[in-house]
């Protein structure tokens, strides 16, 4: 979440029993990098203490318009003014309400109201019952306050504290902080559509098995996650992974080659950039037996034939959307060795103006990489750092290409 690194940030909470939460989001922004100052009304202070929250965030909570601390008895302006945004989670019903309103009767209200719009963002966290959350008043409110320019999260679903399910949970720390690092990210693919492919394809040999190998797909999640948070609308088809879907990203969930083909082609027309992480499996078995095959006692394997599975990345390079360049296709190639001279090669036979390279035995299932970009001006290194900045730094590469 590097784009939150060196934010400075004041985080609100109003009344809920999801003030939980902030705690978790607290202690992750703090993580991230970034400095939190907490702002708490008094009915937050029913559900969450002041003293857990100082501690997490290593700095004094105020909870008071009166607070003596600052010179001038001026918090709501002071504090406001060194904020890189305001967050307030959770947003309640009434606290929405009275940002709607202009209402500032106590601190973290008056703190919005008297922000300089044009600097400090507010981003709000909503939670509460579903029936408030569908309430006329309420998407009334929340339509308002979009309209006026705050920033207001989607909301949860799912099991709530009173009981009932359904909308109006506040989302989780690590959704919301991964909202905040979309919306301070660089929209450099604004109004681009990405269609990236991640994470193996599994070929059945018979019911219960088959041929795959040991991509963890955590390469292509990440750059469906920062094609996303660079402003792109990205759909990611995505092989037999483990893996939570990025936020905003569509997700459609294949397991074979060809279906990741089908799936491919289902969307590529509407996308200005593909890129093929998938490891794909070159071949399959040419035949899948309808129940699992037995061994026969002969201590012999049983002989199987193979066929050669389609080249996604060739088959939509060679389009005439990717011959024309109007679709820029972007491969990678997972190596075991001689990582220049494979990715040099691979661009050209598979045609692409970009091939990424890495050697996969150093990077199947890690958190970390190093990639080598290859084009036509030449080959760079982008060195060992967590995929999720690689996939940053490899998303602006080709921001700059377009």
């Amino acid at each position: 979440m590097s784009t939150l690194a060196g934010k400075h940030l004041v985080l609100g909470l109003s009344g809920g029993i999801a003030a939980y939460k902030s705690a978790e989001l607290c202690r992750a922004l703090v993580k991230a990098g970034a400095t939190v100052q907490v702002v708490m009304t008094e009915a937050a202070e029913h559900f969450m203490t002041a003293v857990t929250l100082q501690a997490l965030s290593g700095r004094p909570v105020y909870t008071s318009q009166w607070d003596r601390r600052e010179a001038n008895n001026m918090a709501h302006i002071n504090l406001s003014r060194e904020a890189d945004a305001i967050v307030v989670a959770p947003a309640s019903a009434d606290f929405l309400a009275k940002l709607l309103h202009g209402r500032a009767d106590e601190l973290l209200s008056l703190m919005c109201l008297a922000r300089p719009i044009d600097q400090v963002p507010l981003i709000v966290a909503p939670a509460m019952n579903r029936e408030m959350w569908l309430n006329p008043a309420t998407r009334r409110n929340v339509a308002q306050l979009r309209a006026d320019g705050v920033h207001v999260l989607d909301v949860g679903q799912g099991e709530q504290a009173c009981g009932e399910t359904g909308d109006g949970r506040m989302l989780e720390a690590d959704e919301i902080l991964e909202d905040l690092a979309a919306f301070f990210a660089p929209k450099i693919l604004q109004g681009q559509s990405v269609l990236v492919t991640a994470g193996p394809t599994y070929e059945a040999m018979d019911p219960v098995r088959g041929i795959t190998n040991l991509s963890s797909g955590k390469m292509g999640f990440a750059v469906a996650r920062a094609a996303h948070m660079a402003g792109a609308q990205v759909t990611l088809v995505a092989g037999p992974v483990h893996l939570p879907t990025p936020r905003g990203v569509q997700r459609v969930d294949v397991q074979s080659a060809r279906q990741m083909l089908d799936a491919v082609l289902a969307h590529v027309d509407a996308a200005r950039v593909f890129i093929a992480t998938a490891a794909v499996a070159d071949w399959r078995p040419a035949l899948a037996a309808e129940q699992k095959i037995k061994k026969d006692g002969s201590g012999l394997p049983p002989s199987l034939d193979f066929v050669e599975n389609p080249d996604i990345l060739a088959t939509v390079a060679q389009s005439p959307r990717g011959v024309s360049g109007a679709l820029f296709c972007v491969g990678f190639a997972a190596e075991s060795h001689d990582l220049l001279a494979h990715t040099t090669a691979k661009r050209l036979r598979k045609g692409v103006p970009l091939l990424v390279g890495n050697i996969g035995p150093a990077t199947f299932g890690q958190d970390d990489n190093a990639l080598l970009l290859v084009d036509e001006s030449g080959a760079h290194t982008l060195p060992q750092a967590s995929k999720q900045a690689l996939a940053i730094a490899l998303i602006t590469h080709i921001a700059k290409q377009l």
